[in-house]
């Protein structure tokens, strides 16, 4: 069975890392940071259940400061990734679906709306 397209989540994901990382520390302060750190951990606990879906595994992603937050997105977006082309396609296919919702739904998706600190940066 062929492996799910994994290009999508990789450009959304370098893309939000990118803005974050371009982002002045007020608008980081501001809530950009957390919200950035926050998408960060969903997608590092949805690496984790791929990489080991009989549990066991959840460790949560720390707080590396705000100037962290872009390289700890793009790490846990591509863990994610590495961990779609391996796992078994009745669980690869909706983590991918849930992948992208999560970045879709994110204050700091451009859909949202709602990016708090990333405005006017």
């Amino acid at each position: 069975m062929p492996r799910p397209d994994t290009r999508p989540l990789t450009d959304a994901v370098e893309r939000f890392a990118d803005r974050l990382r371009s982002l002045p520390q007020s608008a980081l302060e501001r809530g950009a940071a957390a919200d950035g750190l926050a998408l960060a951990r969903e997608l590092a606990l949805l690496a984790q259940r791929l990489e080991f879906p009989e549990g066991g595994m959840s460790r949560v992603l720390p707080d590396a400061g705000v100037f962290a937050v872009g390289d700890q997105l793009a790490v846990a977006g591509h863990d994610v990734v590495a961990a779609l082309e391996t796992a078994p396609a009745h669980l690869a296919d909706p983590a991918l679906r849930e992948a992208l919702q999560l970045l879709e739904s994110s204050p700091l998706s451009p859909r949202s709306g709602t990016a708090r600190g990333a405005r006017g940066a």
